[in-house]
């Protein structure tokens, strides 16, 4: 896997490209500060001070005759620490706020490559809905899996020369209240050819799609007049929604392998198909409640839960040891 590879499959790359077959997106570029806010965990979980309650922050106001409970004496040892105050983004906010509100009121986040799923409990909705900055920095200060973005993005790559990019962008999707989990898929293509495409949300089993045998050329036809051509690079994986009346929108690409996860597939049998002559398209779907898989509904992601053999974590964990080998024998060798 290139950097290249991975870059490609960042929101603020392909967007412009699919802007009419994707979700309405507004992207901002994020400054440093806000990327270094999200990685500090060495002091209390703050959120940023919004700018709307400048004028509402309780003030404290001590009385000339209560100052002397304040009084520490000198050679106690104790010494009064002032708390740090809440981090500021007024700029960004503004921004943010803007979008939401040209996206309807209401817009989910995600970073160049992920969104914060892992952290939707922690919402009042119980979701990525957000209505404000607010709760946008909530979501992304609160979230596990982000971390791969800020700081091992380019972990699996033979090219490797840094851990993360230079500059890190928002991107706020519309939100809708209407969309059905059934109905998001993920596709696998492989030099250039579309071998699998299975359901997205693997923890739950859904007996519409049993009935829904067009599912699997609607998503073939979109693949051929939308993205075989457009998309730059020969293997990767990109994600679709089917609407009601059949029109397919892209939410995300991700790369081939690595990270990404195969969910019914596994990456051993999908390029094992790419070897094969005159392969068939699969389309594949938890058949019933014995098929559902773990996931978010665990609070932790499917992805942190896959260790199979060619899994990203398993590729991942094989690259530390070797590295910790290499390490160890010139060690050994000075």
């Amino acid at each position: 896997m290139k950097e290249e590879e991975i870059n490609r499959c960042q929101i603020q790359e392909w967007y412009p490209k699919f802007k009419s077959v994707t979700i309405k997106t507004h992207i901002h570029e994020l400054p440093e500060s806000f990327i270094q806010y999200l990685l500090d965990d060495s002091g209390p979980f703050l959120l940023p001070l919004s700018i709307s309650n400048d004028d509402a922050l309780p003030k404290r106001v001590s009385k000339p005759e209560e100052e002397e409970d304040y009084v520490v004496s000198e050679g106690s040892g104790d010494e009064a620490v002032e708390p740090s105050p809440p981090p500021r983004f007024p700029e960004l906010e503004m921004m943010i706020k803007e979008s939401i509100e040209s996206l309807g009121g209401a817009a989910f986040p995600k970073l160049n490559w992920s969104a914060p799923k892992d952290s939707a409990w922690i919402s009042s909705t119980g979701n990525l809905k957000c209505t404000t900055f607010s709760e946008i920095a909530l979501l992304l200060k609160s979230s596990d899996s982000l971390v791969h973005d800020l700081s091992h993005a380019y972990d699996l790559c033979s090219d490797k020369t840094a851990s993360r990019p230079l500059i890190f962008y928002l991107a706020l999707r519309k939100w809708f209240c209407s969309l059905q989990p059934h109905m998001e898929f993920r596709c696998f293509v492989c030099n250039r050819n579309l071998l699998g495409i299975c359901q997205r949300e693997v923890t739950n089993f859904y007996p519409v799609l049993l009935e829904k045998d067009d599912l699997k050329m609607i998503i073939r036809d979109f693949f051929v007049e939308k993205v075989m051509e457009n998309f730059v690079s020969e293997s990767y994986t990109f994600d679709v929604y089917v609407t009601r009346d059949g029109r397919v929108k892209i939410l995300d690409f991700n790369p081939w392998g690595g990270f990404t996860l195969p969910l019914l597939f596994t990456w051993d049998e999908l390029e094992h198909k790419v070897k094969e002559e005159g392969y068939e398209l699969e389309f594949r779907i938890i058949q019933n409640r014995c098929g559902i898989r773990p996931g978010l509904k665990t609070a932790v992601p499917y992805d942190y839960l896959d260790m199979s053999p060619g899994s990203g974590w398993d590729q991942f964990l094989r690259k530390a040891d070797e590295e910790s080998r290499r390490q160890l024998k010139s060690t050994e060798a000075g």
